[in-house]
C-alpha cells in the first residue's frame, strides 16, 4: 500500500486495516519461524506498510488538536 492510498482512506478504515495488517504481520512472522516462507521480504514490507499507516494517524491525530 502506498502513501497515496493510505491517505485516501478515512481514519476509521486506516484504523481498520492497521488492525488487520499487525496480526497477518505477527502471524507471517509466527509461521516463517516454524517453517520458512517462499518471500521473507514480504515481512519487511508489511513492517514497513504498519509504520506507514501509524504515522498517518498520528499526522491526524496532531492536526486535529
Amino acid at each position: 500500500m502506498k502513501n497515496e492510498e493510505i491517505k485516501e482512506l478515512s481514519t476509521q478504515d486506516l484504523k481498520d486495516r492497521l488492525e488487520q495488517a499487525q496480526k497477518d504481520y505477527l502471524q507471517q512472522k509466527i509461521n516463517h519461524t516454524i517453517s520458512p516462507i517462499d518471500n521473507p521480504s514480504k515481512i519487511t514490507q508489511d513492517r514497513k506498510n504498519i509504520a506507514r499507516m501509524k504515522t498517518e494517524l498520528r499526522q491526524r491525530e496532531l492536526n486535529n488538536k
